[in-house]
């Protein structure tokens, strides 16, 4: 069994999912956000907000997630949610004027992959939104073994700058499995802001901005923490790219 099919009947996650507050999801939601007329997709949309948040505002969204429970509930919100492989997104090239994953990447098997079939469902000047857990943080608070104690956080400050030179490419982790359910443990990429934009830069896309911050802060502190290059080494990676024609 591989670990994304760990998700396929797991009733913990699409509890957990459902007691997301709605301002987590925002930013995601605000970035995702088509022009008028244009489709938005959700990859890993869990049980259905952000399809459900962007239909409220006239936006033909869609969903899909490797998860029967996820999907159950979504489907009660919106009929374009829908079951995948999470592997091949089951629409044509260009489908889409904006894609994008919340929290996804660092659970997929082959994130490189993952965002070149990203970028391939937007239409050329589309934008992929990819948000996930900075686990290459080296300043903040971390909650995972990879972000805590002062060796780890040196050696990925290493990691960090590492990444900069050679193909993108995502170090891979043990999953952690706990007893409750405990989502970001299990996740299996360390992903970062550094190697998700050098990922979408190779599956043909410009970046536009890559934020630290993953949520709706204050307009004085989202700018004084994305302000430098230390957005690089704290808290999450918010990365909103533009397909090139």
């Amino acid at each position: 069994m591989s670990h994304q099919d760990t998700y396929r009947h797991n009733e913990a996650y699409a509890e957990f999912l459902a007691n997301w507050d709605a301002a987590f999801y925002a930013k995601y939601a605000a970035a995702l956000r088509p022009p008028a007329g244009g489709r938005a997709l959700d990859v890993g949309c869990g049980v259905g907000q952000v399809v459900a948040r962007l239909t409220a505002e006239g936006v033909e969204a869609h969903g899909v997630d490797v998860s029967e429970p996820n999907i159950a509930r979504a489907a009660r919100l919106s009929p374009l949610c829908r079951l995948y492989d999470g592997r091949r997104l089951p629409y044509a090239d260009g489908f889409f004027a904006t894609a994008g994953a919340l929290n996804v990447l660092e659970h997929v098997e082959e994130p490189e992959a993952f965002l070149v079939e990203l970028a391939r469902v937007v239409r050329p000047g589309g934008r992929v939104v990819v948000s996930s857990p900075n686990f290459l943080r080296v300043l903040g608070p971390g909650y995972h073994p990879r972000m805590r104690g002062l060796r780890q956080r040196a050696a990925n400050l290493r990691r960090l700058l590492a990444a900069r030179r050679g193909p993108p490419r995502f170090d891979r982790m043990a999953p952690i499995v706990r007893e409750p359910f405990q989502p970001d443990d299990d996740a299996i990429i360390a992903t970062n802001g550094v190697e998700i934009a050098r990922g979408l830069k190779a599956a043909g896309c410009a970046v536009e901005r890559v934020d630290c911050t993953d949520r709706v802060v204050a307009r004085p502190l989202d700018w004084l923490l994305n302000a430098t290059p230390l957005r690089w080494a704290m808290f999450n990676a918010f990365v909103v790219a533009r397909k090139r024609g």
